[in-house]
């Protein structure tokens, strides 16, 4: 069953993502995960299939984010961790060919992701409504070294972001992304250890599984944080993969409440990226705009892959308009938004 919702399709039944052919059982997008992400059922080669798990910590006085990915051709495991108030930035990653040792879950609900070897140790565990990432990676930044044990919680309300597309003819993206979940830990950033509380610091879940095009370009705007009164606001925006007519993972999540929008456009200037960003929708719901104070440019280049993405951090301020038909002004939202090119 699914119902019509702003144009697109709600899924509302569990079931196998692929068929026995390898094509897509549904289209469209949900509240929670819902199809059983049966990879074995795709017609493609193993090194055309990609998948990753990726996490992002929002605290008072950093952002960390710490990723898990098999692409393939090759795995690729990455820490990197900026700090609001002095703008310090900093970035790690490995390349793990054809993705030897890496381990990632069948679905985003439940199971293991890790990866280990003599410089670095991931661990993300999922058990019940809690995620616990572990990461140790003692030479980060020339011996610094940078260590956490964060929990993050989704209460029994949380609604997550869920997406079934096709892309092109035969390839496909399933995604799952989780906004503004309670983070419960530490960050140890050489001699700086930051305790995390719920009550001020927030996770985020990207989660995606699918084939893509080799040649490949999206856009993504992310943030999870509070209201003055307490309550979690997060957004996630996203424009330029696959066909997106039955199904955008465009949304505001506020207090774990996915606020469902349509198409919406990103209005920047690709090559200025410090320049404000715009977004709006095409059903004058939305309008943003996103301050960056800070870039974040990441390249990869392996030949066959390669990646660059423009990642910038700023502070999103506007206005949307809920579901319920209520107002809500968006102020200092701290969050990101990319450009992302890749052959892959």
């Amino acid at each position: 069953m699914e119902r019509q919702t702003l144009m697109q399709n709600e899924l509302t039944q569990p079931g196998p993502l692929l068929d026995a052919n390898g094509k897509l059982a549904q289209v469209g997008w949900s509240r929670k995960p819902l199809l059983d992400c049966n990879l074995e059922n795709a017609r493609f080669p193993r090194f055309r299939v990609k998948r990753w798990d990726y996490y992002a910590v929002f605290t008072p006085q950093r952002f960390f984010s710490a990723t898990i990915a098999d692409l393939g051709y090759a795995g690729n495991i990455f820490v990197y961790t900026l700090d609001f108030k002095t703008g310090e930035l900093h970035e790690e990653g490995l390349v793990i060919p054809f993705g030897s040792g890496i381990k990632l879950e069948r679905n985003p609900e439940a199971g293991e992701a890790s990866f280990a070897n003599d410089k670095v140790k991931l661990n993300f565990q999922v058990d019940g409504d809690k995620r616990r990432l572990n990461v140790h990676w003692a030479g980060f930044n020339n011996g610094r070294g940078i260590q956490a044990d964060i929990t993050l919680r989704t209460l029994p309300v949380h609604e997550s972001m869920n997406i079934i597309i096709p892309i092109g003819a035969k390839r496909f993206y399933d995604n799952t992304k989780i906004n503004c979940m309670p983070a419960q830990g530490y960050i140890q950033y050489g001699d700086q250890r930051e305790d995390l509380q719920p009550e001020t610091c927030v996770g985020s879940l990207d989660w995606g599984r699918g084939v893509w095009e080799y040649k490949s370009f999206w856009n993504w705007a992310s943030a999870s944080g509070f209201l003055p009164d307490g309550r979690t606001i997060g957004l996630n925006l996203g424009q330029g993969f696959g066909d997106l007519s039955k199904a955008t993972e465009n949304c505001i999540i506020l207090d774990g409440r996915v606020h469902k929008l349509g198409a919406v456009r990103f209005n920047y200037k690709s090559g200025d990226y410090m320049q404000p960003w715009r977004f709006t929708d095409d059903d004058v719901r939305l309008d943003l705009t996103f301050t960056p104070f800070k870039d974040r440019t990441a390249q990869t280049n392996l030949g066959i892959i390669f990646s660059e993405v423009h990642q910038m951090f700023g502070r999103y301020h506007g206005r949307v308009l809920l579901d319920d038909g209520t107002l809500l002004e968006i102020r200092n939202l701290i969050g990101f938004a990319e450009e992302h090119h890749a052959r892959w």
